[in-house]
């Protein structure tokens, strides 16, 4: 199934929106949230760029493509919205591991670097 950059963004907001809210409860609760309350949620982030209509409109179409649906007004993932959250979070998780290790670790001996004119 293809989806867009926006959408695969909004997956994956929508996942750790869920694992923050989840983390200090037992496994057998889970809380959830309302389309409105995530929005107005990544709107004061202001790492989200579209706006509220565009938040809508690709939530809306990620129902159409039954990567999401609503339990009681409340946004659910579905088998296989959770299946590509996790391929995208291992995806990421990846890159982000990298810049961690790069702030971390220093090299044991000299490197040889030189400099270059733009």
């Amino acid at each position: 199934m293809k989806i867009t950059k926006s959408q695969k963004l909004i997956l994956y907001a929508l996942g750790h929106f869920y694992n923050q809210l989840n983390q200090p409860l037992a496994k057998p609760l889970k809380l959830r949230t309302s389309k409105i309350a995530f929005i107005t949620f990544l709107l004061h982030s202001s790492l989200v760029t579209k706006q509220e209509r565009a938040l809508y409109k690709n939530l809306e179409i990620l129902e159409k493509k039954k990567l999401i649906s609503y339990e009681n007004k409340m946004i659910k993932f579905s088998s296989n919205g959770l299946d590509i959250y996790e391929k995208i979070n291992s995806e990421i998780e990846q890159f982000v591991l990298l810049k961690d290790f790069f702030k971390k670790v220093k090299p044991k001996r000299k490197l040889q670097t030189t400099i270059t004119p733009q």
